[in-house]
């Protein structure tokens, strides 16, 4: 081929022509394997589609044997081709035999041929086939002919995608579209919904590939990016956006990479190739997505759909497309369905018709998720295949609660779930009115119930949810929403904003609990085989302590004039409590050297999360002013079972004896100490469980404000002195868990306890 651009542009031009002609789907793709081997002097072009059983079966060939068209099929990473697909790079070899990935198929007859040229057939960065050449002689192709393949590959996405080519194969690669299904995923924000499927679809098809005039494209790129960064300004200034909080935190990690010069200058160098400035923006997207679907670090993958997201802004502005919801107005029991979005994506729909969120991906970490769960949106994550299962307008329930997602669903499915929406809507009704009653149980007891949260956005459920306090602030959040640092300033004005709402209610900061599951930006970490017991929490502020004093001196400065308590995550040694604690001391006499209030009131502890301070208890109790105990991280290490790990989710319950009875032996030292232990994991949340801690001793309960009112309910009829002096013994006698459970709920039935549904 000759020319830096000429050989694409034509190629490009006459794959225009035939794919214009009326003929069938399978004449136009043997008539484009022609083409494409005549224009680049290639004796084999084939053409290898991906299946919906993930096998890579060959759809067209020049020049290998055409009786293995339809009967050769690979698995995805098997033979080049399969490698190819697994990795979505291109293969440039002179020898290919030599190969490792090498699988020889002698139905194609494809062993007389050397030079081999493969690349992946990409849209929107997922891999939809592949597409080679071969030649008999020893040689690397050029670039440009890497070039003209590429871009050719972008013709055939398309082809592939438009579903021209289903049925090609046989009956047995369709999908049945309009049965019922349910589909698994992962949990995301709680809630229910029911509606009807919203695809979100705002990428835009480029039919236009070829540019005629290079410069006049460069400018369209120009003025597209200069029109999609004043709408980025634009969304930031917005009323509902524009006061502090996460949702501005996000956005503005969002302009950031709006005005990336990167982006911008290989988006230059595909027009310079020879494309249209939208078929530019698609290929580096598509090269971009393909790379950062391949990172195992989980920060990179959240992030590639922030640049998605941008893509397919500058698309719309390139083409003059508005995103919409095909074009028409939503439904009002919209509930939107998507590979996955950006956060700002999810606000341009606004929320009045919003009922819920499907991702096929997505993290509870991603941003689209963080600002779905603030907005109340239940949220269902890591769908497989959901996108390509519904249509638009398909009958669809979300379960938020259990992770599941129901498809079409039949009669019964759906009668189950409204009953289920009405009586929770009278449940909470009920909760509400409780929400101002304290928290004492039969016989006089009291009980504090605290809230969790993390967000600025959950601080309003404060006092609707009826607690006394925040037992647990999660700092760590406000980090994982940044895309640097956040500067004392700005960690200072976000928990003043906290004690302010609180107005004057105990709330207790825990310090930054960063590492395994929990990335941020700004702070790469090695890969690591078990990180939820690696380099984490007070550990890795122990070894930043810059990160952990700046973050000290935020709340001190905050909390001027009030009381400060302060916990520091994942002790594991009495030791680690004394450096955290003199580093705490030494930024409290900075303070005053410098002349600055201090709070009232100073109080400091502990999470009590790994299992060795059991035998350090005492130690621990008379250094510390509280302890909170989190039970799910404390469990799944006292179990040595991974939390993450589905195969062991319902194996080893938070009611196993062992258990109980560790969390009785501190609560036991507390009250010997004088010292108030808090309980604030899953465990606390759940009437049942909740039961059993008060059985032992415990008086402080730390949850989520959705499960505030269950627990209050439970607690406003409870006959804890019966309860204690009849449960001490079963747990003395209890080998497993079910014993635990059968007498909890055999107690309440019998005592006319209300329990709702456990998954204890």
């Amino acid at each position: 081929m000759r020319g830096n651009v000429v050989g694409p542009r034509i190629l490009l031009r006459r794959l225009r022509e035939t794919m214009a002609k009326p003929t069938d789907a399978q004449d136009r793709l043997n008539e484009i394997v022609c083409l494409i081997a005549a224009n680049m002097v290639a004796e084999v072009c084939s053409v290898y589609v991906l299946r919906a059983d993930d096998q890579l079966e060959l759809y067209a060939t020049e020049g290998l044997n055409p009786d293995s068209v339809h009967l050769t099929r690979l698995n995805v990473g098997e033979g080049l081709v399969g490698h190819i697909a697994s990795e979505a790079r291109i293969l440039n070899l002179s020898e290919p035999q030599e190969h490792p990935a090498f699988a020889y198929r002698p139905e194609t007859g494809e062993e007389i041929y050397h030079a081999f040229l493969g690349v992946p057939v990409l849209r929107a960065g997922r891999v939809l086939g592949v597409l080679v050449v071969q030649n008999k002689t020893q040689r690397i192709y050029s670039d440009e002919e890497v070039e003209a393949l590429q871009t050719t590959a972008m013709v055939l996405a398309e082809l592939i995608a438009s579903g021209e080519l289903r049925g090609l194969s046989g009956p047995d690669t369709d999908l049945d579209m309009v049965r019922p299904m349910r589909l698994e995923g992962l949990s995301m924000a709680e809630g229910i919904g029911l509606g009807h499927v919203v695809l979100h679809e705002p990428r835009v098809v480029v039919t236009n590939l070829i540019a005629e005039d290079l410069r006049g494209e460069e400018e369209r790129l120009e003025a597209a990016i200069e029109k999609l960064r004043l709408s980025v300004d634009d969304l930031l200034n917005r009323d509902d956006i524009s006061h502090g909080g996460e949702h501005r935190d996000i956005l503005e990690a969002y302009r950031m990479f709006a005005y990336d010069r990167g982006w911008v200058r290989r988006m230059k160098e595909a027009i310079h190739s020879g494309l249209t400035a939208e078929a530019a923006v698609e290929r580096v997207q598509s090269d971009t997505r393909a790379r950062m679907l391949r990172s195992t670090d989980p920060y990179l993958r959240d992030r590639l759909h922030d640049f998605d997201d941008l893509a397919n802004r500058l698309l719309r502005k390139l083409t003059g497309n508005k995103h919409g919801v095909n074009g028409g107005e939503m439904p009002a029991d919209s509930i939107i369905v998507a590979r996955n979005m950006g956060a700002a994506e999810l606000l341009d729909y606004g929320r009045d018709h919003v009922r819920g969120l499907v991702l096929e991906e997505g993290t509870p970490t991603s941003h689209v998720v963080i600002v779905a769960r603030a907005l109340g949106i239940p949220t269902v994550g890591q769908t497989d295949g959901v996108v390509s299962l519904c249509e638009d307008g398909d009958a669809i329930i979300i379960d938020g609660d259990m992770g599941h997602v129901h498809l079409r669903p039949p009669s019964d499915v759906e009668a189950s779930y409204i009953d289920q929406v009405r009586f929770r809507a009278r449940r909470q009704e009920q909760y509400r009115q409780l929400s101002g009653k304290p928290a004492i149980t039969q016989d006089g007891t009291s009980v504090d119930l605290l809230m969790n949260a993390g967000l600025l956005v959950d601080l309003p459920n404060l006092v609707g949810a009826g607690a006394k306090g925040i037992g647990l602030f999660r700092t760590e959040l406000q980090f994982m929403v940044a895309a640097s640092f956040p500067r004392m300033r700005e960690q200072e004005k976000v928990y003043r904003k906290v004690l302010d709402i609180s107005d004057g209610m105990p709330v207790t900061f825990r310090s930054l609990d960063v590492g395994g599951d929990k990335v941020l930006a700004f702070l790469r970490m090695a890969q690591e085989e078990n990180p939820a017991m690696g380099w984490r929490a007070i550990r890795l502020g122990l070894d930043r302590p810059g990160l952990l004093r700046t973050q000290i001196r935020a709340l001190l400065h905050a909390a001027a004039g009030r009381e400060l308590r302060l916990m520091f995550p994942m002790i594991t040694e009495v030791q680690e409590y004394d450096i955290a604690k003199d580093l705490f001391e030494r930024e409290v006499a900075h303070l005053e050297r410098h002349g600055y209030e201090k709070p009232v009131k100073i109080r400091l502890g502990a999470m009590l999360e790994v299992p060795s301070l059991l035998f350090q208890i005492d130690a621990l109790m008379k250094r510390v002013d509280f302890i909170s105990i989190g039970t799910n991280d404390l469990h799944q290490f006292m179990m040595a079972s991974d939390r993450g790990n589905t195969r062991l989710s319902g194996r080893f319950s938070s009611l196993s004896p062992s258990f109980i009875r560790a969390l009785k032996l501190v609560v036991d030292k507390g009250n010997e100490y004088g010292v108030p232990v808090t309980v604030c994991g899953e465990l606390a949340g759940k009437p049942l469980g909740a039961m059993a801690l008060l059985a032992i001793g415990y008086r402080r309960l730390s949850m989520a404000p959705s499960f505030i009112g269950p627990v209050k309910s439970m607690i406003l009829d409870l006959p804890l002195d019966t309860l204690e002096a009849a449960f001490l013994p079963v747990l003395d006698a209890a080998t497993d868990s079910d014993e635990i459970k059968a007498y909890l709920s055999d107690f309440a039935e019998k005592h006319d306890i209300h329990l709702p549904a456990t998954n204890l």
